[in-house]
Protein backbone atom coordinates (compact mmCIF):
# COMPACT_ATOMS: atom_id res chain seq x y z
CA UNK A 1 0.00 0.00 0.00
CA UNK A 2 1.18 3.35 -0.80
CA UNK A 3 0.74 6.72 0.60
CA UNK A 4 -0.54 9.02 -2.05
CA UNK A 5 -0.94 12.94 -2.43
CA UNK A 6 -2.58 14.71 -5.35
CA UNK A 7 -1.88 18.48 -5.64
CA UNK A 8 -4.97 19.43 -7.72
CA UNK A 9 -7.12 16.38 -6.85
CA UNK A 10 -10.50 18.06 -8.10
CA UNK A 11 -8.60 17.92 -12.21
CA UNK A 12 -10.95 15.38 -14.49
CA UNK A 13 -8.11 12.61 -14.89
CA UNK A 14 -6.40 13.84 -11.48
CA UNK A 15 -10.16 12.64 -9.76
CA UNK A 16 -10.14 9.94 -11.82
CA UNK A 17 -6.66 8.40 -10.96
CA UNK A 18 -7.38 9.25 -7.09
CA UNK A 19 -10.32 7.19 -7.59
CA UNK A 20 -9.26 3.90 -9.00
CA UNK A 21 -6.23 3.85 -6.53
CA UNK A 22 -8.20 4.24 -3.52
CA UNK A 23 -10.36 0.96 -4.89
CA UNK A 24 -7.00 -0.92 -4.96
CA UNK A 25 -6.26 -0.56 -1.32
CA UNK A 26 -3.72 2.37 -1.61
CA UNK A 27 -4.01 5.81 1.21
CA UNK A 28 -5.45 8.78 -1.00
CA UNK A 29 -5.62 12.14 -0.05
CA UNK A 30 -5.65 15.67 -2.45
CA UNK A 31 -5.90 19.20 -1.76
CA UNK A 32 -7.36 21.92 -4.06
CA UNK A 33 -9.19 25.58 -4.27
CA UNK A 34 -11.91 25.84 -1.96
CA UNK A 35 -14.39 26.09 -5.09
CA UNK A 36 -17.02 22.81 -5.95
CA UNK A 37 -16.28 21.19 -8.77
CA UNK A 38 -18.63 18.33 -9.60
CA UNK A 39 -15.30 16.17 -10.40
CA UNK A 40 -15.31 15.83 -6.56
CA UNK A 41 -18.50 14.27 -5.24
CA UNK A 42 -16.91 10.52 -6.36
CA UNK A 43 -14.14 11.67 -4.22
CA UNK A 44 -16.25 12.58 -1.22
CA UNK A 45 -18.65 9.25 -1.84
CA UNK A 46 -15.33 7.41 -1.27
CA UNK A 47 -13.96 9.35 1.87
CA UNK A 48 -11.48 10.41 -0.03
CA UNK A 49 -9.90 13.45 2.46
CA UNK A 50 -9.19 16.75 0.22
CA UNK A 51 -7.61 19.37 1.45
CA UNK A 52 -6.85 23.28 0.70
CA UNK A 53 -3.32 23.74 -0.90
CA UNK A 54 -1.17 23.98 2.02
CA UNK A 55 2.45 22.88 2.60
CA UNK A 56 1.81 21.33 5.52
CA UNK A 57 -0.13 18.59 3.87
CA UNK A 58 3.06 17.09 2.37
CA UNK A 59 4.46 14.71 4.48
CA UNK A 60 7.09 12.16 4.98
CA UNK A 61 6.19 9.02 3.35
CA UNK A 62 4.21 10.39 0.47
CA UNK A 63 4.36 9.54 -2.97
CA UNK A 64 3.22 13.29 -4.61
CA UNK A 65 1.14 13.07 -8.39
CA UNK A 66 0.96 16.68 -9.68
CA UNK A 67 -1.87 17.80 -11.65
CA UNK A 68 -0.37 19.30 -14.96
CA UNK A 69 -1.69 22.94 -14.17
CA UNK A 70 0.41 23.47 -11.26
CA UNK A 71 4.33 24.69 -12.03
CA UNK A 72 7.14 23.53 -9.94
CA UNK A 73 7.37 25.86 -7.86
CA UNK A 74 3.51 25.33 -6.45
CA UNK A 75 4.22 25.13 -2.41
CA UNK A 76 3.33 21.67 -2.04
CA UNK A 77 5.47 20.43 -4.80
CA UNK A 78 8.55 22.37 -3.14
CA UNK A 79 8.09 20.90 0.37
CA UNK A 80 8.07 17.52 -1.59
CA UNK A 81 10.93 18.02 -2.97
CA UNK A 82 12.33 19.00 0.47
CA UNK A 83 11.93 16.30 2.15
CA UNK A 84 12.83 13.93 -0.58
CA UNK A 85 9.95 12.83 -1.96
CA UNK A 86 8.57 11.54 -5.14
CA UNK A 87 6.72 13.83 -7.63
CA UNK A 88 5.57 12.55 -9.91
CA UNK A 89 3.27 14.33 -13.01
CA UNK A 90 0.06 12.87 -13.90
CA UNK A 91 0.50 11.76 -17.24
CA UNK A 92 3.64 10.65 -16.48
CA UNK A 93 2.12 8.69 -13.30
CA UNK A 94 -0.72 7.54 -15.69
CA UNK A 95 1.53 6.25 -18.30
CA UNK A 96 4.13 3.99 -15.98
CA UNK A 97 0.66 2.65 -14.24
CA UNK A 98 -0.88 1.37 -17.37
CA UNK A 99 1.91 -0.99 -18.36
CA UNK A 100 0.66 -3.73 -15.71
CA UNK A 101 -3.17 -4.23 -17.84
CA UNK A 102 -4.11 -4.78 -21.20
CA UNK A 103 -4.18 -1.01 -21.75
CA UNK A 104 -6.61 1.32 -24.52
CA UNK A 105 -6.21 4.66 -25.02
CA UNK A 106 -9.33 6.43 -26.63
CA UNK A 107 -8.25 9.54 -27.95
CA UNK A 108 -9.80 12.26 -30.42
CA UNK A 109 -10.72 15.95 -30.89
CA UNK A 110 -14.56 15.09 -29.83
CA UNK A 111 -16.14 12.10 -28.64
CA UNK A 112 -13.51 10.67 -26.20
CA UNK A 113 -14.80 10.71 -23.25
CA UNK A 114 -18.56 9.52 -24.24
CA UNK A 115 -16.39 6.61 -26.31
CA UNK A 116 -13.98 5.81 -22.91
CA UNK A 117 -17.23 5.30 -20.67
CA UNK A 118 -19.35 3.51 -23.27
CA UNK A 119 -15.70 1.22 -24.07
CA UNK A 120 -15.20 0.69 -19.89
CA UNK A 121 -19.21 -0.30 -19.61
CA UNK A 122 -19.59 -2.79 -22.41
CA UNK A 123 -16.06 -4.74 -21.42
CA UNK A 124 -16.60 -4.43 -17.90
CA UNK A 125 -19.73 -6.67 -18.58
CA UNK A 126 -16.98 -9.08 -20.27
CA UNK A 127 -13.36 -9.10 -18.21
CA UNK A 128 -12.88 -7.08 -15.23
CA UNK A 129 -11.69 -4.08 -16.05
CA UNK A 130 -10.35 -0.32 -14.47
CA UNK A 131 -11.07 2.89 -15.93
CA UNK A 132 -10.19 6.54 -16.08
CA UNK A 133 -12.57 8.87 -17.89
CA UNK A 134 -12.28 12.03 -18.48
CA UNK A 135 -15.58 13.03 -16.79
CA UNK A 136 -13.67 12.65 -13.14
CA UNK A 137 -14.90 9.25 -13.08
CA UNK A 138 -12.51 6.37 -12.35
CA UNK A 139 -12.80 2.52 -11.08
CA UNK A 140 -10.17 0.43 -9.75
CA UNK A 141 -10.50 -3.47 -10.08
CA UNK A 142 -8.33 -5.62 -7.71
CA UNK A 143 -8.09 -8.43 -10.73
CA UNK A 144 -8.52 -6.08 -13.54
CA UNK A 145 -7.05 -7.36 -16.88
CA UNK A 146 -8.31 -4.09 -19.07
CA UNK A 147 -7.03 -0.29 -18.67
CA UNK A 148 -9.14 1.97 -20.62
CA UNK A 149 -8.78 5.68 -20.52
CA UNK A 150 -8.91 9.02 -21.79
CA UNK A 151 -5.48 10.33 -23.34
CA UNK A 152 -6.00 14.12 -24.00
CA UNK A 153 -3.98 15.45 -27.02
CA UNK A 154 -3.33 18.88 -25.62
CA UNK A 155 0.43 20.22 -25.25
CA UNK A 156 0.80 16.38 -26.31
CA UNK A 157 0.30 15.24 -23.17
CA UNK A 158 -0.57 11.70 -24.63
CA UNK A 159 2.64 11.29 -26.01
CA UNK A 160 3.54 9.82 -22.28
CA UNK A 161 1.73 6.51 -22.71
CA UNK A 162 2.25 3.43 -24.81
CA UNK A 163 -0.81 1.91 -24.69
CA UNK A 164 -1.59 -1.57 -26.28
CA UNK A 165 -4.39 0.19 -28.42
CA UNK A 166 -5.58 2.96 -29.10
CA UNK A 167 -8.94 4.54 -30.36
CA UNK A 168 -8.59 7.43 -32.46
CA UNK A 169 -12.26 9.13 -32.87
CA UNK A 170 -11.13 12.19 -35.49
CA UNK A 171 -8.59 15.05 -35.79
CA UNK A 172 -10.15 18.62 -35.71
CA UNK A 173 -8.09 21.99 -34.70
CA UNK A 174 -8.81 22.78 -31.19
CA UNK A 175 -6.77 24.59 -28.73
CA UNK A 176 -5.41 27.14 -30.46
CA UNK A 177 -3.54 28.54 -27.78
CA UNK A 178 -1.44 25.35 -28.02
CA UNK A 179 -1.41 24.08 -31.37
CA UNK A 180 -0.03 26.19 -34.20
CA UNK A 181 -2.74 25.04 -36.94
CA UNK A 182 -4.63 21.48 -38.06
CA UNK A 183 -1.46 19.99 -39.62
CA UNK A 184 0.24 20.92 -35.78
CA UNK A 185 -2.75 19.14 -34.55
CA UNK A 186 -2.19 15.93 -36.98
CA UNK A 187 1.68 15.89 -36.38
CA UNK A 188 0.82 14.96 -32.58
CA UNK A 189 -1.69 12.24 -33.53
CA UNK A 190 0.84 10.22 -35.90
CA UNK A 191 3.22 10.72 -33.00
CA UNK A 192 0.61 9.01 -30.73
CA UNK A 193 0.08 6.35 -33.37
CA UNK A 194 3.74 5.36 -33.81
CA UNK A 195 3.82 4.72 -29.74
CA UNK A 196 0.59 2.33 -29.79
CA UNK A 197 1.77 -1.96 -29.47
CA UNK A 198 -1.07 -3.88 -30.98
CA UNK A 199 -3.38 -2.12 -33.13
CA UNK A 200 -5.13 1.11 -33.74
CA UNK A 201 -9.08 1.72 -33.93
CA UNK A 202 -9.68 4.95 -36.64
CA UNK A 203 -12.29 6.35 -37.93
CA UNK A 204 -12.33 6.43 -41.25
CA UNK A 205 -14.58 9.03 -42.15
CA UNK A 206 -11.89 11.42 -41.00
CA UNK A 207 -10.16 12.98 -43.57
CA UNK A 208 -6.76 13.06 -41.74
CA UNK A 209 -6.68 9.72 -39.40
CA UNK A 210 -7.35 7.98 -43.25
CA UNK A 211 -3.14 9.57 -43.38
CA UNK A 212 -2.31 7.68 -40.38
CA UNK A 213 0.76 5.56 -40.12
CA UNK A 214 1.77 3.22 -37.74
CA UNK A 215 3.75 -0.01 -37.41
CA UNK A 216 0.63 -2.15 -35.91
CA UNK A 217 -2.63 -3.07 -37.84
CA UNK A 218 -5.00 0.36 -38.68
CA UNK A 219 -8.55 -0.54 -38.33
CA UNK A 220 -10.62 1.90 -39.92
CA UNK A 221 -14.37 2.08 -38.84
CA UNK A 222 -17.29 4.85 -40.29
CA UNK A 223 -20.26 4.92 -42.76
CA UNK A 224 -18.56 4.94 -45.63
CA UNK A 225 -17.77 1.80 -47.79
CA UNK A 226 -13.99 1.48 -47.22
CA UNK A 227 -13.47 1.16 -43.73
CA UNK A 228 -13.27 -2.22 -42.17
CA UNK A 229 -16.21 -1.83 -40.07
CA UNK A 230 -18.97 -0.16 -41.42
CA UNK A 231 -22.55 1.27 -40.14
CA UNK A 232 -25.62 0.63 -42.39
CA UNK A 233 -29.30 1.01 -42.63
CA UNK A 234 -29.84 3.23 -40.08
CA UNK A 235 -32.71 3.60 -37.87
CA UNK A 236 -33.70 6.97 -35.96
CA UNK A 237 -36.27 7.36 -33.80
CA UNK A 238 -37.32 9.38 -30.89
CA UNK A 239 -36.00 6.22 -28.37
CA UNK A 240 -32.48 5.56 -29.80
CA UNK A 241 -30.90 4.31 -32.83
CA UNK A 242 -30.17 0.84 -34.52
CA UNK A 243 -28.40 0.03 -37.39
CA UNK A 244 -26.07 -2.55 -39.03
CA UNK A 245 -22.87 -4.00 -38.88
CA UNK A 246 -20.76 -5.05 -42.14
CA UNK A 247 -16.92 -6.54 -41.27
CA UNK A 248 -15.33 -6.00 -44.37
CA UNK A 249 -18.43 -6.04 -46.60
CA UNK A 250 -19.59 -9.03 -44.22
CA UNK A 251 -22.67 -8.69 -42.34
CA UNK A 252 -21.86 -8.73 -38.60
CA UNK A 253 -24.85 -7.86 -36.77
CA UNK A 254 -27.48 -5.53 -36.03
CA UNK A 255 -27.15 -3.41 -32.43
CA UNK A 256 -29.61 -0.46 -30.96
CA UNK A 257 -28.44 1.77 -28.60
CA UNK A 258 -30.24 3.97 -26.29
CA UNK A 259 -28.88 7.19 -27.71
CA UNK A 260 -29.19 10.26 -30.52
CA UNK A 261 -26.82 11.54 -33.10
CA UNK A 262 -24.47 10.11 -35.94
CA UNK A 263 -21.61 11.22 -33.19
CA UNK A 264 -23.01 8.18 -30.88
CA UNK A 265 -23.48 5.60 -33.72
CA UNK A 266 -19.65 6.04 -34.69
CA UNK A 267 -18.48 6.08 -30.47
CA UNK A 268 -20.33 2.77 -30.41
CA UNK A 269 -18.70 1.57 -33.68
CA UNK A 270 -15.49 2.57 -32.58
CA UNK A 271 -16.29 0.22 -29.65
CA UNK A 272 -17.95 -2.56 -31.24
CA UNK A 273 -14.40 -2.91 -33.56
CA UNK A 274 -12.42 -2.79 -30.57
CA UNK A 275 -14.47 -5.98 -29.13
CA UNK A 276 -14.67 -7.38 -32.14
CA UNK A 277 -10.66 -7.52 -32.24
CA UNK A 278 -10.81 -8.38 -28.67
CA UNK A 279 -12.75 -11.80 -29.27
CA UNK A 280 -15.73 -10.49 -26.98
CA UNK A 281 -19.14 -11.98 -28.52
CA UNK A 282 -21.57 -9.56 -30.02
CA UNK A 283 -24.11 -10.35 -27.69
CA UNK A 284 -22.57 -9.23 -24.74
CA UNK A 285 -21.38 -6.03 -27.03
CA UNK A 286 -25.11 -5.43 -27.39
CA UNK A 287 -26.04 -5.93 -23.51
CA UNK A 288 -23.46 -3.00 -22.66
CA UNK A 289 -24.65 -0.58 -25.62
CA UNK A 290 -28.19 -0.81 -24.65
CA UNK A 291 -27.56 -0.61 -20.87
CA UNK A 292 -24.95 2.72 -20.72
CA UNK A 293 -26.40 5.29 -19.18
CA UNK A 294 -23.72 8.05 -20.30
CA UNK A 295 -21.35 9.70 -18.42
CA UNK A 296 -21.41 13.16 -16.82
CA UNK A 297 -22.19 16.54 -18.67
CA UNK A 298 -22.87 14.75 -21.74
CA UNK A 299 -26.29 15.09 -22.93
CA UNK A 300 -27.18 14.56 -19.08
CA UNK A 301 -30.98 15.11 -18.83
CA UNK A 302 -33.17 16.93 -15.98
CA UNK A 303 -37.09 17.18 -16.51
CA UNK A 304 -38.70 19.88 -14.55
CA UNK A 305 -42.20 19.92 -15.66
CA UNK A 306 -43.10 20.27 -19.44
CA UNK A 307 -39.07 21.70 -19.50
CA UNK A 308 -36.53 19.09 -20.67
CA UNK A 309 -33.17 20.69 -19.44
CA UNK A 310 -29.98 18.99 -21.13
CA UNK A 311 -26.28 19.73 -19.83
CA UNK A 312 -23.60 19.28 -21.92
CA UNK A 313 -19.49 19.91 -22.12
CA UNK A 314 -19.95 20.70 -26.01
CA UNK A 315 -17.45 23.57 -26.28
CA UNK A 316 -16.33 23.67 -29.89
CA UNK A 317 -18.75 24.54 -32.71
CA UNK A 318 -18.25 20.23 -34.34
CA UNK A 319 -19.56 19.07 -30.53
CA UNK A 320 -22.56 21.69 -30.29
CA UNK A 321 -23.65 20.60 -33.66
CA UNK A 322 -23.51 17.02 -32.56
CA UNK A 323 -25.35 18.01 -29.45
CA UNK A 324 -28.04 20.03 -31.14
CA UNK A 325 -28.73 16.88 -33.82
CA UNK A 326 -28.82 15.21 -30.74
CA UNK A 327 -31.78 17.12 -29.18
CA UNK A 328 -33.18 17.40 -32.55
CA UNK A 329 -33.56 13.30 -32.97
CA UNK A 330 -34.93 12.97 -29.46
CA UNK A 331 -37.29 15.94 -29.63
CA UNK A 332 -38.10 16.39 -33.15
CA UNK A 333 -41.58 18.56 -32.12
CA UNK A 334 -39.91 20.90 -29.20
CA UNK A 335 -38.09 24.08 -29.71
CA UNK A 336 -34.61 23.70 -28.60
CA UNK A 337 -32.91 26.59 -26.84
CA UNK A 338 -29.19 26.79 -26.65
CA UNK A 339 -27.52 28.74 -23.66
CA UNK A 340 -24.12 28.45 -24.56
CA UNK A 341 -20.89 29.70 -22.86
CA UNK A 342 -17.83 29.68 -24.34
CA UNK A 343 -14.67 28.28 -22.83
CA UNK A 344 -11.49 30.80 -23.52
CA UNK A 345 -10.79 33.72 -25.50
CA UNK A 346 -8.81 32.00 -28.03
CA UNK A 347 -10.73 29.64 -28.72
CA UNK A 348 -13.58 31.84 -29.09
CA UNK A 349 -11.89 34.39 -31.30
CA UNK A 350 -10.25 32.02 -33.66
CA UNK A 351 -13.95 30.38 -34.33
CA UNK A 352 -16.16 33.09 -33.92
CA UNK A 353 -18.02 32.20 -37.10
CA UNK A 354 -18.44 28.74 -36.71
CA UNK A 355 -19.70 28.92 -33.06
CA UNK A 356 -22.05 31.69 -34.58
CA UNK A 357 -23.36 28.74 -37.57
CA UNK A 358 -23.75 25.90 -35.36
CA UNK A 359 -25.22 27.88 -32.57
CA UNK A 360 -28.15 29.23 -35.00
CA UNK A 361 -29.21 25.62 -35.48
CA UNK A 362 -30.85 26.20 -32.45
CA UNK A 363 -34.59 27.75 -32.10
CA UNK A 364 -33.05 30.57 -29.85
CA UNK A 365 -29.82 31.23 -28.77
CA UNK A 366 -28.68 32.63 -24.88
CA UNK A 367 -25.26 33.83 -24.66
CA UNK A 368 -22.99 33.93 -21.22
CA UNK A 369 -19.83 35.33 -20.66
CA UNK A 370 -16.80 34.26 -21.62
CA UNK A 371 -15.19 31.38 -19.31
CA UNK A 372 -11.15 31.95 -18.87
CA UNK A 373 -8.53 29.46 -18.09
CA UNK A 374 -5.74 30.06 -15.35
CA UNK A 375 -3.73 30.55 -18.80
CA UNK A 376 -5.41 33.25 -20.28
CA UNK A 377 -8.01 34.64 -17.53
CA UNK A 378 -8.85 38.15 -19.40
CA UNK A 379 -8.83 39.60 -22.36
CA UNK A 380 -10.28 42.61 -24.44
CA UNK A 381 -11.94 40.22 -26.47
CA UNK A 382 -15.98 40.27 -25.08
CA UNK A 383 -19.11 38.04 -25.37
CA UNK A 384 -20.70 40.85 -27.92
CA UNK A 385 -18.78 39.98 -30.77
CA UNK A 386 -20.41 36.71 -31.10
CA UNK A 387 -23.75 37.88 -29.98
CA UNK A 388 -23.36 40.44 -33.02
CA UNK A 389 -23.31 38.10 -35.30
CA UNK A 390 -25.85 35.61 -34.30
CA UNK A 391 -29.15 37.05 -35.22
CA UNK A 392 -31.61 37.04 -32.26
CA UNK A 393 -29.51 35.96 -29.09
CA UNK A 394 -29.61 37.28 -26.17
CA UNK A 395 -27.11 37.76 -23.14
CA UNK A 396 -27.76 36.51 -19.94
CA UNK A 397 -26.17 36.98 -16.78
CA UNK A 398 -27.04 35.10 -13.32
CA UNK A 399 -29.53 37.28 -12.34
CA UNK A 400 -31.26 37.37 -15.74
CA UNK A 401 -31.84 33.94 -15.99
CA UNK A 402 -35.48 34.37 -15.66
CA UNK A 403 -35.54 35.47 -19.79
CA UNK A 404 -35.69 31.96 -20.14
CA UNK A 405 -38.78 31.33 -18.61
CA UNK A 406 -40.77 32.76 -21.64
CA UNK A 407 -39.89 29.64 -23.20
CA UNK A 408 -42.54 26.76 -22.29
CA UNK A 409 -42.32 23.04 -23.64
CA UNK A 410 -39.01 23.26 -24.82
CA UNK A 411 -35.54 21.72 -24.55
CA UNK A 412 -32.85 23.88 -23.06
CA UNK A 413 -29.06 23.16 -23.76
CA UNK A 414 -26.59 24.30 -21.41
CA UNK A 415 -23.48 23.87 -23.50
CA UNK A 416 -19.88 24.96 -22.23
CA UNK A 417 -16.76 23.51 -20.41
CA UNK A 418 -16.54 26.44 -18.30
CA UNK A 419 -18.97 27.07 -15.56
CA UNK A 420 -22.30 27.34 -17.58
CA UNK A 421 -23.70 24.94 -15.02
CA UNK A 422 -24.06 27.91 -12.34
CA UNK A 423 -27.10 29.25 -15.24
CA UNK A 424 -28.36 26.35 -15.40
CA UNK A 425 -28.68 25.76 -11.37
CA UNK A 426 -30.48 29.47 -10.79
CA UNK A 427 -32.88 28.22 -13.97
CA UNK A 428 -33.68 25.08 -11.86
CA UNK A 429 -34.47 26.39 -8.92
CA UNK A 430 -36.80 29.14 -10.89
CA UNK A 431 -38.99 26.71 -11.68
CA UNK A 432 -38.39 24.35 -8.89
CA UNK A 433 -38.07 26.49 -5.43
CA UNK A 434 -37.69 23.41 -3.36
CA UNK A 435 -34.48 21.93 -5.55
CA UNK A 436 -31.37 21.95 -3.26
Amino acid sequence: MTNYHFTGIKGSGMSSLAQILHDVGNEVQGSDIEKYFFTEKPLHERNIKILLFDEANIKEGMTIIAGNAFPDSHPEIVKAKELGLAVIRYHDFLGDYMSKFTSIAVTGAHGKTSTTGLLSHVLSGYEPTSFLIGDGTGKGVEDASNFVFEACEYRRHFLAYNPDYAIMTNIDFDHPDYFHDIDDVVDAFQSMAKKVNKGIIACGDDKYLQKIQASVPVVFYGFGENNDFEARNLEKTTEGTSFDVFVRNEYYERFTIPLFGDHTVLNSLAVISLCHYEGVPSDIIQKGLESFEGVKRRFTETVIGERIIIDDYAHHPTEIKATIQSARQKYPTRKIIAVFQPHTFTRTKKFLNEFAETLSLSDQVYLCDIFGSARESASDFKIDTLADIIEGSLAIQENTVDQLLVHDHAIFLFMGAGDVQKFQVVFEKMLNPFLD
